[in-house]
């Protein structure tokens, strides 16, 4: 039994009223029940029913009339007609206008019941398919940057704040912490939302191929160019053009950029006219860009065009407390996707989670999610889920402090420490896991300051 749906009884024969008003509530639905038509559309107005059962034949309004307002104002409710005057002309009219079913009296209760329950029974299942048609699209489709991290929110802000004034923005960060999520994001909350977002990879190409990528060609360009092309530059006016690993690009590629940025205006390759372009950029990498500059890698005042605003996406291993609410919403979207009934995630798994470097970021997290989600038999991802790698190794990723890449020394340090804590201080087993005599261990700890470890 579907109880609790909520169901609209109209008939202004007030005993007929009383009657399925005493017998749906005794079948556990929310019933409002009403002589008068008039008043029906004022509850249609005010409230969705999920299922309207309608006297056909009533004076001032019909039930044609609630018919046709309820189909217009909540087209999921199924709307179930009853008449004393059945003929076939009124029951094929009903049913054109979109009625469920055609009850004529003296009708029995059984089939009311039967009827109101398969009604029921199909608005729950046209909303629960739309909530999962919904739920799909934005996993797949729209932008959803999930933290509770004060940086990242801090950052989400920022990019709310910028992302209207149309400049253009340098974001940093190692592979996987979501650059193009944040680019999009930008993209939706600027003005150029209706426009289209592009993204191109300026290191997967050859300086031909990115060439012709971005600016386009014309016809008879060079040989097979049998069509004039356009470039994304010239495509993404209006919208947003994402350039990822800017840092990749050739620097003659990176001239004519300059001059489209400056400019506004591109010229197809073995084209002789310039084209106004209107374009937003927003670029990427997850190299240091200063010490590409220092090194002649990267143009400075390429730099300077792009840098208007910039943004740092931190690692996965500086925003830990996001690890268990991504872990979640990667569950949720992959049991989803793949129409599994997997619901949790073990203590033991989030305690592995929330103990790993993930050098791959939030990519990595959600493979080992969605992994996991694919593996498993039950309602519940358990440690034998989880890559064997990552089982049995706790991988620790030396990373930038700083803004500088920390010495020899100082990863010698912290391995030994990591190393001493996991075996208990047990010094033996140490030297014998780091490959040197006690003697080694002895004076590196000494030296370090570790003697007391």
């Amino acid at each position: 039994m579907e109880n609790h749906a909520k169901l609209l009884i109209v008939d202004d024969e007030r005993v007929a009223l009383r009657n399925l008003e005493h017998v749906m509530q005794k079948e556990g639905y929310d019933v409002t029940g009403t002589q008068s038509g008039p008043n029906a559309l004022k509850l249609i107005e005010q409230q969705q029913f999920d299922v309207v059962l309608t006297d056909l034949r009533m004076e001032k309004v019909d039930g044609m009339q609630i018919l046709k307002k309820t189909r217009e104002r909540h087209p999921d409710t199924e709307v179930i007609m009853i008449t004393g005057y059945a003929t076939l002309g009124s029951a094929v009219e009903t049913m054109k206008h979109g009625a469920f079913y055609y009850i004529s009296k003296p009708y029995k209760l059984d089939e009311v019941r039967k009827v109101v329950q398969e009604a029921v029974h199909k608005v729950r299942l046209k909303t629960e398919n739309r909530n999962l048609r919904e739920q799909l699209e934005s996993y797949q489709g729209k932008v959803k940057i999930i933290t509770q991290n004060p940086t990242i929110q801090k950052l989400l802000e920022t990019s709310r704040q910028i992302a209207p004034t149309d400049c253009n923005v340098l974001i940093t960060g190692e592979s996987g912490t979501g650059k193009e999520l944040f680019a999009r994001f930008i993209h939706l909350n600027s003005t150029r939302a209706a426009g289209q977002f592009f993204a191109i990879n300026c290191g997967a190409f050859t300086e031909e191929l990115l060439s012709n990528e971005l600016f386009g060609h014309e016809k008879g360009a060079f040989t097979g160019a049998s069509a004039v092309k356009k470039g994304l530059i010239e495509t993404a006016s209006g919208g947003t053009l994402f350039l990822d690993e800017i840092t990749e690009m050739p620097p003659s590629m990176q001239v004519k950029l300059l001059r489209v940025i400056q400019e506004k205006e591109v010229m197809r390759v073995g084209g002789t006219e310039s084209l106004k372009v209107d374009v937003r950029f927003v670029a990427a990498t997850n190299r240091d860009i200063h010490d590409s500059m220092k090194t002649g890698a990267f143009r400075q005042d390429l730099y300077f065009r792009l840098n208007v605003v910039s943004l740092r996406i931190p690692p996965l291993a500086e925003r830990k407390d996001d690890i268990p609410l991504l872990s979640y919403y990667f569950l949720k979207k992959y049991a989803i996707l793949m129409k599994k009934e997997v619901t949790g995630i073990s203590e033991d798994v989030v305690a592995l989670l929330m103990n790993y470097d993930f050098p791959g970021n939030v990519r990595e997290l959600e493979n080992i999610i969605e992994r996991g989600v694919a593996i498993t038999n039950g309602p519940i991802i358990e440690t034998g889920h989880l890559p064997e790698d990552l089982r049995e190794l706790s991988i620790k990723t030396f990373r930038k402090q700083a803004g500088k890449i920390p010495s020899l020394e100082i990863q010698e340090e912290a391995y030994i420490k990591w190393v001493l804590g996991e075996v208990g201080g047990n010094k033996t087993l140490a030297a014998q896991l780091l490959g040197i005599d006690r003697v080694s261990l002895w004076r590196k700890l000494k030296k370090y300051g570790l003697e007391a470890e």
